[in-house]
């Protein structure tokens, strides 16, 4: 019996080093895998680092993929991407090369000592749930709340479109 495949979401992120190339890298990393096609991808946006006081403005972007990878082996190939794109884990919401957070795999909830699904943040992230919903609009969480809802709930946090000529136009 073959994999079934699964839509998820991911969000992707940086703020060190030449960031829309960094996620931009990632983003054709990602569609390179042969258990993976990307089937959306959100313009790229700029954000206020949270966190630790100082950090340069985040470049962010989501992109939804159809997968064959359970959800483990997805995170640890996100995981190796972050790694192979220097980042480093000293501190908490800390500046970084690359952030690859799995938001959504499918309509499945999961608790796991390494993943949760939905992620636990990603309601309150307007960077997340703008291009999240930019790519979705009528996307729903697996509790039923829609992407709408909740980005129109956000305070809007001074994201801006990045406009960079290397960041994907995805023409799906």
């Amino acid at each position: 019996m073959a994999a079934a495949r699964v839509t998820a979401a991911i969000a992707l992120g940086g703020n060190l080093g030449d960031p829309p190339a960094t996620l931009a890298t990632a983003l054709h990393r990602l569609a390179a895998h042969p258990g993976i096609s990307i089937t959306a991808c959100s313009p790229l946006y700029r954000s206020t680092a949270i966190g630790p006081e100082g950090q340069p403005d985040y470049a962010n972007a989501v992109i939804l993929i159809s997968t064959l990878l359970p959800a483990l082996p997805l995170l640890d190939l996100l995981q190796q991407l972050e790694n192979e794109a220097g980042r480093l884990r000293t501190v908490r919401w800390g500046a970084r090369t690359l952030d690859l957070d799995l938001l959504l795999f499918g309509d499945e909830n999961i608790s796991h000592p390494r993943l949760q699904v939905p992620h636990p943040e990603m309601t309150q992230r307007q960077f997340v749930m703008r291009p999240l919903h930019d790519i979705a609009p009528d996307g729903t969480l697996p509790d039923g709340r829609a992407f709408s809802a909740i980005t129109a709930s956000l305070p809007d946090s001074g994201l801006a479109i990045w406009p960079d000529p290397r960041w994907p136009s995805l023409d799906l």
